[in-house]
């Protein structure tokens, strides 16, 4: 075994693994989630060590993995980026761009002296004897095993395959003789120029890749299942604008963008609720400010499930619906029968042929990155666990995990799990706790468990085929994963430490 790094004097003098480093914190993914939880714990919790560990050769996460044509947020970069870091380009913005401000971030605070990129952990094993996890990993340019011990992890990794996307077991596809590729591997040689390209997916990636596409490509069509709702608007933001404009310094800029989308994303998706055919017609209205007042919205871009059950796809300048209207993209809703030598046939008896098939067809979810876990040798069986506001978990100390929002910027959550994750480190030192879990209370006796996420509230595909890795919910606020930012906001700070869900140990 090799460690990591070198450990501190105090580290040693309180019994730490010999073989390796011990750290107060290990954060695990450099990713967004796993740059933001640094900055914040080095900001408001500077006397803990801390090391990240990710199985990439760089930061950045998805941004990194994804290196499609066109691709772009599906946030805008005010929300999405953090509430420390103003965004001072347009709301949506490119890979290249989200990882040039990534790295900014990473430079300006000094967090790349704590990242460690190529190692890939396979195990973490708790000790209520010692109060510390012990970390297995694989340095990956070598193959050699590092153990590290950690008083706490901070599980950043994210929740789909990076390396496995979803593949429907389309019969025939063997078959087929042109070029066949998910999106999430893209290759980068791929040439498009003249060919005809067929994209299966309806969801924020194919809508990001088909105009893209259609820029080089002879001709593109769109398969889909089901359509998707979009929100097509310019590329800008008006309020940022004109700040600019007056001379307001970017700090102040930021702050008041992120407060003014805020409070729109929070009338938007309410409205959605409560009010979802207006919306929609609102929502069509906006594409026919692109594509023109004769487009017609007709079966292809009416979504079979209701407004507020889904992501609302971000589409700038409505670049989709402009590929379609000037011919360049024809997009067919239907589901494939089977693949053929020249493409695919359709349920309904359709053939398309295509030089160039792109599946968009979603994320594998894959809890805790496939990381082998166990508390005093139990392993940890997620979907056995009840979720704690969607961050901790019943019978794992000494551990927080981040998943963003759906509705809202994924990073919104980032920032505000990261300040609760600080107040109960800094809680725990305070009480002289080496140890904390989350238990049910008394008066969640009888309390129902469900899945994870309630399908009538939001029910994107890749969330359903991995309800039996996930935790289960109960019917209390404590007890699920709330999609409202606009609520946790004002929750989640409020946060009793020493409520009777909270269980310390010295």
């Amino acid at each position: 075994m090799i460690a990591v790094g070198e450990a501190r004097e105090s580290d040693a003098a309180v019994g730490s693994d010999a073989e390796g480093l011990n750290v107060d914190v290990l954060i695990v993914g450099a990713g967004i989630s796993g740059i933001g939880s640094a900055f914040h714990l080095q900001d408001q919790c500077p006397g803990k060590s801390y090391l990240i560990l990710e199985a990439k050769e760089s930061f950045g996460g998805t941004w990194h993995t994804h290196q499609y044509p066109g691709v772009r947020s599906d946030s805008d970069l005010y929300t999405f980026g953090y509430r420390f870091k103003p965004w001072v380009g347009a709301p949506i913005a490119s890979g290249s761009e989200i990882l040039k401000y990534l790295n900014e971030v990473i430079a300006e605070n000094g967090i790349d002296k704590n990242i460690r990129y190529g190692h890939r952990i396979t195990a973490c094993h708790w000790s209520s004897a010692q109060n510390r996890w012990t970390v297995e990993a694989l340095r990956l340019a070598d193959h050699v095993p590092v153990v590290l011990t950690a008083r706490f992890l901070w599980m950043c990794q994210g929740y789909y395959d990076h390396e496995r996307p979803y593949v429907p077991d389309w019969p025939g596809r063997s078959t087929y003789g042109g070029v066949f590729q998910h999106a999430q591997l893209w290759d980068p040689a791929t040439d498009c120029a003249g060919k005809r390209v067929l994209v299966i997916g309806s969801g924020a990636t194919a809508a990001t890749l088909v105009p893209a596409l259609a820029k080089e490509a002879e001709h593109v069509t769109m398969l889909q299942r089901s359509p998707t709702y979009f929100y097509c608007s310019p590329n800008r933001n008006e309020l940022a604008d004109r700040l600019r404009e007056i001379g307001i310094d970017e700090p102040t800029i930021h702050r008041v963008v992120r407060a003014q989308i805020s409070h729109d994303q929070d009338v938007m998706t309410r409205r959605c609720m409560e009010e979802p055919d207006t919306v929609f017609e609102e929502l069509k209205a906006a594409i026919r400010t692109y594509a023109g007042e004769d487009f017609e919205i007709g079966p292809e871009f009416t979504p079979k499930y209701r407004v507020w059950q889904q992501r609302l796809a971000f589409c700038p300048e409505g670049d989709l619906f402009q590929a379609v209207r000037d011919g360049k993209v024809d997009v067919v809703t239907d589901q494939i029968e089977r693949f053929t030598e020249k493409g695919v046939v359709t349920m309904s008896g359709r053939a398309i042929d295509a030089d160039l098939i792109i599946a968009a067809t979603g994320f594998r979810l894959l809890m805790m990155g496939n990381i082998s876990c166990d508390v005093d040798g139990r392993p940890v069986d997620w979907h056995e666990t009840v979720t704690y506001r969607g961050m901790m978990f019943t019978g794992v100390p000494n551990m927080a995990w981040v998943m963003g929002y759906f509705r809202a910027s994924w990073t919104l959550r980032v920032d505000l799990l990261a300040d609760f994750v600080c107040r109960l480190l800094r809680h725990m030192d305070e009480q002289g706790a080496e140890r904390v879990e989350v238990q049910l209370r008394p008066d969640d006796a009888g309390m129902p468990l469900l899945p994870w996420i309630d399908s009538e509230n939001f029910n994107p595909g890749y969330l359903l085929r991995g309800l039996d890795q996930m935790p289960l919910r109960g019917d209390k606020p404590e007890w699920m994963h709330n999609q409202d930012y606009w609520r946790e906001r004002e929750e989640i700070p409020a946060i009793n430490l020493d409520g009777p869900e909270f269980r310390y140990a010295t």
